[in-house]
Order: C-alpha cells, then structure tokens, then sequence
C-alpha cells in the first residue's frame, strides 16, 4: 500500500521539483498539496509541466490541513516551517527543505536568519562523508530530516573525503560557486529578471554573508575538522538551473596527488548519487540537469600546493529535492535510488 504523502510550499520550485519526483515514485501517493498565497488554486496553473498530478488543488498550509499523512516534504520560505512542525504529530516522516531545522548553533542561526531557532533534525545528505562513516547511517529510521541547501550540500560533498583523509588542510578553503537563479524561488526580485541576468554573470553575498556558509563548516566538522574556515562567493548565471562549484585547499604537508585521487574514490566508492570522473575530467552543468547526481572532478594544483574539487549538481534535484526524496527512502527502508535517477537530460 502507498504510502500517503503531503508536499506543502507545492506551488515553488521546491516544491514542484518533490512533487515531479513523487509522482514516479511507487511507494508514495501524492495526496495533498498546500501553498500561501496561492492556496484554492489549481495545482496546474502553478505547475502545468505536473499533468499526472492536475487534479490536485492548492489548500491552506496549517498544520490541521498536514495532520493524517504518513509523510510530509514542507517547501516554504525560510523561517515559515519551525512554527508548522512543532504541532505535526511525531509518528509522521517530516522532511524539511528550507533551512528552519539545518543548523545546530542558535548563534549562527541568528547571525545569519535571524528569528527563532528551532531545533536541528537529522541532516538529509546521506553519503556525505562523516570522520566515522556516512550520515547515512543517521537517517536509518529517522522522523525528521533536514533537507540541504543546495550550495552548502555541494561544497561540502566536493571538499569533505579531503578533510576526513586529512589530505587536506581545513583552514582557507575557497569556493566559488556558479548558480541558477532558481535557487532563489520564484522570487519577484529586479535581480533575477531576465533582462538583468541573461547574458551576465553576477556575484552575491559576497564577503562571508551568504547564509549556506554555517551549514558548510558544521558538515565540515562532520567530516573530521575541528575549526574550518570557507571563503565562499556565488556567482548567479543565466542557466534556470544547476550549479557549478569550484572548491580549492590547501594539500597538507607530505600528501600527494594520488592520495587525493585515493580519498575521493574511496570517499564516494559505490556510491550511486555522488560519482567521481577520471582523473583529468570535469563535469558540466549540463551533464546532470534533471539527475540526482553529483559529479565531481578533482586534482592537485602542483605550482599552488592546493588540491583543486569541481563539482557539478542540479540545485533542484541533488541540491534540495532529491535529496529530500533519498533521505526519506534511506529512513523508511526503501531501495535509495526508488524514484530518482542519475541520467541527466541532454541536450
């Protein structure tokens, strides 16, 4: 029997993303969907790519409207879910892809969110790297998980087997980040209009203002380090979506470039959601737009002494949604690839 499931936020790119991946999922049946301001909607006129799910309509999000199903994926504008989950009932799977439940430190939730903290869930990135394991092994049978941001989850994915490996030193990490503005929403901003972004490129949060970077450093600390630091600049693109990231360290003392090649492979081995590419190679967006797939490439910059990790994701897919389909399918038992794939779309 499917099990019942309800997707608030459904009328987002968030959402709309859990939402295609749930449609062909065999052992979910989308039963409600929920929004704001778009509540009494049809689903279509938001999501008319949805035709399997067209005759659903958008209710209220409230926490009475959520009640009665056996999983809920909330996609809501950060700082909107904290309120919503603390009256879901507790025997519910709750899956959360905005940030209300990431952070683990009420000081970097205020510094850089502000409002109230709420308790951080189990973090929805099963095969990052742990100094112990995987994080997989803490989403087995969880209730509540995190869903990642979608740069947080990147960077980390691309720079934590060097860390663990200790081939790499955890201090000055830099990474620079390409990114599809609909990581962003459906914002209404100037800045992500197309007149402004088509044929340009423009950074943001510059400067060690961009709110993924606590959640960086806490998986970095996960993965082994006692006190990173992360230099961290997204540059928007005009491609709707996907991102690239260029994540560089310096190598430690006494590593070489095959204990690099080594760490990452070791890292990511039989991993079927996070791949490493030949030595010498280097992914595209393009390569995985659709896919729950991480691709990543990694070397050693000789001349500089600093390893080099570039690796490429869908933001929606791998970055958030994804993510928060294979981390309910690890907590409730399933086959973790169930209803996801890694082949992109091409062209």
């Amino acid at each position: 029997m499917s099990l019942k499931v309800a997707v608030a936020g459904a009328s987002g790119y968030a959402g709309g993303e859990v939402l295609r991946l749930l449609a062909g999922h065999p052992e979910f049946e989308v039963a409600t969907v929920t929004a704001g301001a778009n509540a009494g909607n049809a689903l279509a006129d938001h999501q008319p790519h949805l035709r399997s799910l067209s005759h659903l309509t958008l209710q209220e999000t409230s926490p009475q409207t959520l009640a009665g199903h056996d999983v809920v994926f909330l996609a809501l504008p950060h700082g909107a879910s904290g309120a919503v989950t603390a009256e879901l009932p507790g025997d519910a799977l709750v899956i959360d892809c905005g940030a209300d439940h990431r952070l683990t430190d009420p000081a970097d939730w205020a510094r850089f969110y502000g409002g109230e903290h709420h308790r951080a869930w189990t973090y929805g990135v099963p095969e990052l790297p742990t100094a112990s394991g995987k994080l997989r092994d803490e989403l087995v049978g969880a209730r509540r998980i995190a869903a990642p941001g979608c740069n947080a989850s990147a960077v980390s994915l691309a720079i934590a087997p060097g860390i663990r490996a200790t081939v790499i030193e955890e201090q000055d990490i830099v990474a620079v980040l390409t990114v599809g503005p609909s990581g962003a929403g459906k914002n209404l901003k100037t800045m992500y209009l197309a007149s402004e972004i088509l044929g340009s490129a423009a950074p943001y949060a510059v400067g060690g203002t961009h709110r993924h970077i606590p959640e960086i450093t806490q998986n970095l600390r996960l993965a082994g380090a006692s006190n990173p630091t992360v230099s961290f600049t997204p540059v928007l693109v005009p491609m709707s979506r996907g991102i690239l990231a260029t994540v560089t360290a310096r190598l430690t003392p006494g590593s070489t470039a095959a204990d690099v090649q080594d760490a990452w492979r070791q890292a990511y081995d039989g991993e079927p959601f996070a791949q490493v590419l030949a030595e010498g190679r280097f992914p595209r967006t393009a390569d995985v737009v659709g896919a729950n797939t991480a691709l990543i490439g990694v070397t050693v910059d000789e001349a500089a002494g600093r390893v080099v990790a570039v690796i490429a994701m869908d933001n929606l897919v791998k970055g958030t949604a994804g993510a928060a389909v294979q981390s309910a399918n690890v907590a409730l038992g399933f086959d973790e690839t169930t209803g996801l794939t890694t082949d992109g779309v091409a062209p």
